[in-house]
């Protein structure tokens, strides 16, 4: 049984999405596309995401909705006019994971022929679930992502900490994560992130519940 509601995963994309565009105003982003599968959640976090990287930054974003398998061609062709600074891939949410991974890898593909610019912030469910790994047996997408910075945000449970990683991609597809930022989470944040994604509650609130 998972431990959060439905209600508690969109605020929890709430909270991550104002983190994540904290973040992306920390590193001088000054125009972001932000790229998220039409769902309810990962519409949540990009929404979130968008709202605090202007409030934050005073930059410029744009929000671009996958319809999974079906416009990832036509949604490259938006970014490369848009000519983004950065692109947020948030996949995520309520599709499949194999959905996911499969326009994942089909919009790099595509981005890489469209020769978008900009570096690449990749959502940390998506690169949980290795699609980032399976992108990059892609000669094209390799040589794509390459030539550019690529980001992916990352979940310290135990420390209550998002992570900020620079993505070091090796000639052969492999990579190291470089940690280039960190940013201390509140309570409540933590707790819905354990609960999300290690389906765990924070070892303080167990001892509490038991005491009562």
């Amino acid at each position: 049984m998972p431990l959060t509601t439905f209600e508690e995963e969109i605020y929890l994309r709430a909270l991550t999405g104002r983190l994540v565009g904290k973040a992306l105003a920390d590193l001088g982003v000054n125009k972001l596309a932000v790229v998220a599968p039409k769902n309810i959640i990962c519409s949540s976090i990009a929404a979130a995401t968008e709202a605090t990287f202007i409030e934050a930054g005073n930059g410029v974003t744009s929000h671009f909705m996958v319809e999974i398998g079906e416009n990832e061609a036509e949604l490259a062709k938006r970014l490369a006019s848009f000519q983004p600074q950065v692109t947020l891939l948030q996949y995520g949410g309520e599709t499949p994971i194999e959905e996911n991974k499969r326009s994942f890898k089909n919009l790099l593909k595509e981005m890489a022929r469209e020769r978008v610019p900009g570096d690449i912030v990749v959502h940390v469910r998506i690169f949980a679930a290795k699609a980032l790994d399976e992108a990059l047996q892609d000669p094209e997408v390799r040589e794509y992502l390459r030539a550019r910075n690529v980001y992916v945000y990352t979940v310290g449970f135990d420390e209550g900490k998002v992570y900020i990683n620079r993505i070091a991609i090796n000639e052969d597809g492999s990579y190291v994560l470089d940690k280039i930022r960190e940013y201390q989470v509140t309570l409540e944040h933590a707790d819905l992130l354990n609960r999300s994604i290690k389906n765990r509650r924070l070892l303080f609130q167990e001892a509490q519940a038991q005491a009562r």
